[in-house]
């Protein structure tokens, strides 16, 4: 029996991806584990390994196309002894880029897929970007067929995040529809205007139009939805540096060699002593409450080609400078490599973001959702600062602005959470009590 490969979702929130790289050709064998194809998502390439093996009888995608939908049937294996040139795919959830696919030349009839195949229904649409539906192929067949609205069970599936799957939509009455009202709110795309460059203004020949990759194009509807759906307030704060450079020129002195703390480092253990010390600012928005995290997981901005990104720094609490560094460094080349694994860079609860090194003085980020809140740092300079019995003296300071998600965060939670922060900074002795 043929054995339908198919788009593998590579993260909880992947749609759709682009088919880099085919490591097979029809005709080879592959066993269970075999890195068969590299697939392109948003933020990283990744290796696709057999979970079947068989010969490969079909590819149905070719290398280098975009847009393909998770779930849609990329190749087709035959079994051992089947005869590979007579099998092809069950025509049921085939993405667009597969009606383009050479067909095979006229075989006898082949054995059906194993996949299930039924007569065509209208299929019931997901959604899209944060409403989307997430469903099974089968689930959605037996949806139609019983007259079940998925709406419903929205969130409730029994598979791996709330996933709907086929025994859930089984167990719900026929007609089965989600109440009139409280239901899932409209996707803001609707009232985004188009971006379209007008051609009585700007003639199409005057300047260069370099299409939007998957990365550019998530970044856009991602911070769009930021800046629409979330109430942001910035708070921002002057912190003198000086004890900071000196702590840190005393420990990377002391340091083994290869082992060289960044200011960044220190920021960020600052930052996850301050979640802790302020626990109600760890937090996160949701429609079923708000979430207060056990541990400060540091999201940092990195900026790659094409985009930015921010891998994690996971229990940044816990972890000594040296342990930061390392982790930080790696993800970092891993990053702008695109060789991060999706848990790498998801489940932060607080960001940061720093343009210090371009001069930049201070700036205002949005927020990396669904975190309550994001520090923009910017650069230590030499400033005249007035001491408490009136004399002049320089300082290095260094302006943060806090962005916090005012659904989470009052104006007194974040000033406190700046206030502890600060204070690990200023004194970065008591980030060892």
């Amino acid at each position: 029996m043929a054995i339908n490969i198919t788009m593998p979702a590579l993260s909880p929130t992947m749609e759709e991806g682009t088919l880099a790289k085919w490591n097979v050709k029809p005709g080879d064998t592959v066993e269970a584990g075999d890195v068969i194809a590299e697939i392109e998502t948003d933020k990283a390439t990744m290796e696709v390994e057999a979970v079947d093996e068989g010969t490969v009888a079909q590819i149905l995608v070719e290398a280098g196309t975009e847009g393909v939908k998770v779930n849609a049937i990329i190749a087709v294996l035959a079994e051992d002894g089947e005869d590979a040139g007579a099998v092809s795919a069950a025509p049921a959830e085939a993405a667009a880029p597969v009606e383009d696919a050479p067909k095979t030349e006229a075989a006898p009839t082949p054995e059906p897929a194993k996949q299930v195949a039924s007569t065509p229904v209208q299929m019931p649409a997901l959604g899209a970007g944060d409403d989307r539906i997430k469903a099974s192929p089968l689930a959605r067949r037996i949806a139609a067929l019983k007259g079940v609205d998925l709406n419903a069970l929205k969130g409730q599936g029994s598979g791996p995040h709330g996933r709907i799957v086929k025994k859930d939509v089984e167990s719900a009455q026929p007609g089965f529809s989600a109440p009139a009202s409280g239901g899932t709110p409209a996707s803001p795309d609707g009232l985004i205007l188009p971006q379209i460059l007008d051609d009585r203004v700007y003639a199409p020949d005057s300047y260069r139009l370099e299409p939007l990759d998957g990365m550019r194009k998530t970044v856009a509807r991602r911070l769009t939805q930021s800046f629409m759906q979330i109430p942001h307030f910035p708070l921002n704060v002057d912190i003198a540096l000086d004890k900071l450079l000196a702590a840190r020129k005393g420990i990377n002195d002391a340091a083994p060699e290869g082992v060289k703390v960044s200011v960044n480092d220190l920021l960020i253990k600052a930052s996850a002593m301050a979640l802790i010390a302020e626990p109600e600012c760890n937090a996160s928005y949701s429609d079923n409450g708000i979430a207060y995290h056990n541990g400060a997981h540091i999201s940092v901005a990195v900026a790659i080609d094409g985009g930015l990104i921010t891998p994690v720094i996971r229990d940044a609490e816990k972890k000594g400078l040296a342990d930061i560094s390392a982790e930080m460094k790696d993800l970092a080349t891993r990053a702008r490599e695109r060789k991060l694994k999706p848990q790498e860079y998801m489940g932060g609860t607080f960001s940061i973001s720093n343009l210090g090194m371009f001069g930049i003085k201070s700036f205002a980020s949005i927020i990396n959702p669904p975190e309550g809140m994001i520090m923009s740092v910017g650069a230590g300079e030499k400033r005249a600062v007035v001491g408490d019995d009136g004399s002049v003296k320089a300082a290095t300071i260094m302006t943060v602005t806090l962005t916090c998600d005012h659904r989470v965060i009052g104006g007194a939670e974040g000033a406190r959470w700046l206030q502890a922060f600060r204070r690990y900074v200023e004194t970065p002795e008591s980030m060892l009590l």
